[in-house]
């Protein structure tokens, strides 16, 4: 339970050190530095917005510039590359970055402007192949296009949008041209949506060929050229392979700027960390000689900050605790254990004000849960020892990919722990496996129970697991309303609820036709069932008559009584989702035993060995991956729903300090 105490910082200096004020700040990353609404005094803000925007820019540039590359040269990966994080270099590594970003940024330019001109080229070629698929129909045409007759000839180059052969065009020219006796036609190629033609008449027919042509819907050609088609499209071919040439000698160039990539690649998150320097230096209120910066910080490092800055600078600053009405963000901070919950708590929101962490309360009750819809013995392994090798390989792994990987750890010792107690090791991998190819009777007995037995007793158990996480819930809002010394709503929303719930379970415990059911291993006294009843109409006695408290109309605060008695079947409602843990655990189970005897269908010997090696691993690995995903999920939704249901809001806002936010590398802390 740690919500990390947060300090409201408060600081002037001189103006000509505000760079140098923030460039320490952005280095410590621990401020998030605020926005004040208004400073009076002659105070006013910069407009940054349009260098902000130009080292955006540059960064952007970069990381295409870098893309470009890995296009033509991609760097080797690993599949499991993802969980390597990002490089790690020092603070005067990425200082040096910095000196050497400008230089960097001219390279990247120079690559976009190569990108453009191979972009240019494919288009050129494209342009260039369609000219050149234009011309097939013409090549055997031996004049050029552009031709238009002779001194006493005229010609008509061009086609029709159909396919017509060349006696009909004859045909079809001499019934609209009965008076032109001196006409050449020749249909050059024809095709479904496309025919060539050729006609030569005499210069005094040229009108009335060509109005003749146009009515049967003759068009000239697009592309003309001074050469003949065959000759036009070897030009064509030709410049195409010059475009081609240039394309390979300017992808060769981009490939000797492959070890460039880091350099870039550190270019652009100087750029960006620059980008939101100045972004914060236009929300600073500044005068002629002073500038005034807010904002939060966790309580323990303002100490040492303020040291270090009153060391170093002209300036005052201060720090106090935040107000009542202020906002501060929220950061989280838990131990090995506890810190995988955070991205859980994250996900569905940070904590609200007066509200704790539960992170810590909620992880042994996510394990556990997990645990148990997982619930097999040799998937649990599977997942400590991939998980541990992760961890200890990947060094530089983000802080929240560690974190995800450390909560999967933690559940796989759950479900290993599970498993061997309902004695799932793959299903029922070994005793099939014994039997098919050894014939021997090998089992290995669960140590509590085999939940495809008895599954009534899971159930149960399931239940009991569901009341106790809803009641600790339950507990947890007793603590923040107590330590927010409302006694008297503690006592309404919670004891009350403990009192008519657990009552009323009590009581169902005690009935024949539960006991006879769930085959309860013992009996609950008379007595103890006549108190738990009493205790229960205390508590709906007591949830009537304070549920609608905040009404003044006593009607109307009796009938928002009565509502919030109705609340019990919420309660029902919640603890029956716990029926998951079953339902997810047998799930796990069933679906291993079938592939366990699918895969032993062949009996021993080779092939049948064979064959229940790759259905173990097939249906084993999907099985793994489906329930694992359902696992995860349904834990989830319990986290979320019945137990953040009981006692928690969120609604916090996260700490985001301003700090330098690199991309690409991570810069190790200073010492």
């Amino acid at each position: 339970m740690a919500v990390v105490p947060m300090k409201r910082l408060e600081l002037y200096g001189l103006k000509n050190q505000r760079k140098a004020v923030l460039d320490l700040l952005q280095r410590r990353g621990v401020v998030e530095v605020g926005t004040a609404r208004s400073v009076e005094g002659g105070f006013s803000q910069s407009d940054t917005s349009q260098k902000q925007q130009e080292l955006e820019q540059a960064s952007a540039l970069l990381e295409q510039a870098v893309a470009l590359v890995n296009q033509y040269a991609p760097s080797k990966k690993g599949v499991l590359s993802f969980l390597a994080g990002r490089a790690p270099i020092s603070q005067e590594e990425y200082e040096t970055g910095g000196e050497n970003a400008p230089a960097f940024l001219e390279k990247a330019k120079g690559l976009v402007a190569l990108e453009k001109r191979l972009t240019d080229g494919d288009a050129q070629i494209l342009r260039l192949e369609g000219q050149l698929e234009s011309l097939q129909p013409w090549k055997a045409l031996d004049i050029p296009l552009s031709c238009k007759g002779t001194a006493t000839t005229q010609v008509f180059l061009g086609a029709f949008s159909q396919e017509i052969d060349e006696a009909t065009l004859k045909n079809q020219l001499a019934a609209r041209l009965p008076q032109v006796t001196r006409l050449e036609v020749e249909v050059l190629s024809h095709q479904p949506q496309q025919s060539c033609v050729f006609v030569l008449c005499h210069k005094d027919d040229g009108s009335q060929v060509g109005e003749a042509l146009r009515s049967l819907g003759f068009a000239y050609p697009a592309v003309t050229s001074p050469l003949p088609p065959a000759q036009q499209a070897a030009a064509l071919e030709e410049e195409i392979r010059k475009i081609r040439q240039e394309k390979e000698a300017i992808k060769q160039e981009i490939l000797e700027q492959k070890d460039a990539r880091e350099g870039m690649l550190l270019a652009a998150d100087y750029y960006r960390a620059q980008g939101e320097k100045y972004k914060v230096l236009g929300e600073l209120w500044q005068s002629p000689h002073v500038f005034y910066l807010t904002g939060y910080l966790p309580a323990a490092e303002s100490n040492a900050l303020i040291e270090e800055l009153q060391g170093r600078f002209t300036l005052l600053a201060e720090t106090a605790d935040p107000g009542p009405q202020e906002d501060p963000p929220v950061k989280l901070e838990n131990g090995f254990f506890t810190a995988p919950m955070e991205s859980v708590v994250s996900g569905y929101s940070l904590p609200g004000k007066h509200e704790i962490d539960p992170s810590a309360v909620m992880a042994f009750f996510y394990y556990i849960l997990f645990g148990m819809m997982l619930s097999d013995a040799a998937y649990g392994l599977l997942m400590v020892i991939g998980c541990s090798i992760a961890l200890k390989k990947f060094q530089n792994m983000e802080q929240s990919m560690r974190k995800m990987l450390r909560m999967f750890l933690f559940c796989g010792i759950s479900t290993t722990m599970w498993g061997v107690l309902f004695g799932s090791y793959f299903g029922d991998c070994i005793p099939v496996i014994a039997e098919t190819f050894f014939h021997q009777e090998i089992t290995i007995p669960a140590l509590w129970f085999e939940p495809l037995s008895d599954p009534m007793r899971l159930l149960i158990f399931s239940f009991g697991v569901g009341v106790l996480h809803l009641f600790t819930g339950l507990g947890v809002q007793f603590y923040q309303l107590a330590k927010q010394k409302k006694y008297a709503d503690a006592l309404y929303d919670v004891v009350f609820w403990y009192l008519l719930v657990g009552g009323l379970i009590v009581v169902l415990l005690s009935t024949e036709i539960f006991q006879n059911i769930a085959e309860l291993p013992f009996q609950v006294p008379g007595a103890v069932a006549t108190a738990a009843g009493v205790l229960a109409g205390i508590g709906a006695v007591g949830i009537v008559f304070t549920a609608g408290r905040e009404s003044r109309n006593p009607v109307k605060r009796f009938l928002k009584g009565l509502y919030g008695l109705y609340n019990v079947s919420g309660y029902l409602s919640d603890i029956l989702s716990y029926s998951r843990l079953l339902a997810l655990g047998l799930a796990t189970g069933v679906i291993s035993t079938v592939f366990n005897q699918l895969g032993a269908m062949l009996g021993g010997g080779v092939v049948g060995a064979i064959f229940f090696t790759v259905v173990f691993l097939i249906g084993h690995s999907m099985n793994m991956a489906i329930n694992v995903l359902g696992a995860y999920v349904h834990t989830n939704r319990l986290q979320f729903v019945e137990f953040f249901g009981k006692f928690y809001e969120g609604g916090g806002r996260p700490y985001t300090p301003f700090a330098t936010h690199t991309r690409h590398f991570q810069i190790k802390e200073e010492k």
